[in-house]
């Protein structure tokens, strides 16, 4: 039996957000560890970290927080510091020169560049591509206050905030499980607040089941992905959709599309932690599940405006 405990400290959250980055930031995501940043007039500043995403062209500013720490004494001036020194050039010069370093050392990152087609000649504009854009404060933290959340709305830039739980199991504190979350589904994401969806929904909030309610999918229909891991050859696997929104392959039942696409490329002999299953799974047409959740997206806008119309008559 496992009981929810508080943090030793903020240092201990730190951690599992930089041991589960992809976690949050997405499967192709990059995770920049924290260094020193200076506003125009010299004053320096260090993030917990920096994240890019090489699939939807995003960065993030990572500050790992606990709510007994002050929204207006602690968490806001640090934030409005971090966001006028990553402003300056030099900052961006410097994050896009990590990147490249980490790309020509580390073969997970040569891996996430390629799975997204992006060439080592394009690596520097890609990356100074998306580091030109406004960054996301992309804060991990225990619990989100009712002050933070209105801060958060004040800001400029968009703010997404996830909530990481820690368990210690009864009568064993020395046990620990840490709660993240799923499918990169943040508890509070500013921009979808700002610019709803015309049917209401953020694609984080689609399901299978939702799907399979729409009839975009069907019980007992097989979904395929193909992986060839590093220095092996392209293996292909199957997944079935039952009624009630999960996918079974090898034996075994997900509800996430990821989780079921990673015990594929783990079984291909990937040691990777992460993928997007809603990018890596196509139907017998070759749309993929993302395709099939736009469609879905599409289809519920449309039925709300149906609704309001005919509220409005």
């Amino acid at each position: 039996m496992f009981i929810e405990a508080d943090f030793d400290n903020e240092q201990e959250l730190e951690d599992v957000v930089t041991a589960n980055a992809e976690y949050f930031f997405g499967s192709s995501s990059i995770f920049v560890s924290k260094k020193l940043i200076k506003t125009k007039d010299g004053f320096g500043t260090i993030p917990d970290g920096f994240a890019l995403d090489l699939a939807s062209k995003n960065w993030y500013i990572v500050e790992a927080e606990l709510v007994h720490h002050s929204v207006w004494s602690h968490i806001a001036p640090q934030v409005a510091k971090q966001m006028i020194a990553v402003g300056t050039m030099e900052s961006r010069q410097l994050l896009e020169e990590m990147v490249v370093q980490m790309y020509a050392v580390d073969v997970e990152v040569k891996e996430k560049f390629k799975t997204e087609g992006i060439k080592e000649i394009d690596i520097r504009k890609v990356v100074g591509g998306i580091l030109s854009s406004p960054p996301i404060v992309g804060m991990p933290i225990d619990k989100i206050s009712q002050d933070l959340r209105e801060w958060a709305a004040t800001l400029k830039n968009d703010v997404k905030l996830w909530v990481v739980k820690k368990y210690i199991e009864f009568g064993s504190p020395e046990n620990v499980a840490y709660e993240i979350p799923e499918e990169y589904r943040p508890v509070l994401d500013t921009l979808a607040t700002q610019k709803p969806s015309k049917s209401g929904m953020a694609f984080y909030d689609v399901s299978l089941l939702d799907l399979v309610e729409a009839q975009l999918l069907q019980d007992g229909e097989e979904l395929v992905m193909a992986y060839r891991p590093r220095g092996g050859t392209l293996k292909r696997y199957k997944a079935t959709i039952s009624a009630d929104g999960s996918m079974t392959i090898l034996g075994k039942k997900f509800k996430s599309p990821s989780y079921a696409a990673l015990l594929g490329l783990q079984d291909a002999g990937s040691d990777r932690k992460t993928v997007n299953g809603w990018t890596s799974w196509k139907n017998k047409d070759g749309e993929l599940l993302a395709d099939l959740r736009r469609r879905f997206l599409s289809i519920s806008a449309t039925d709300s405006e149906q609704v309001s119309s005919e509220n409005d008559l």
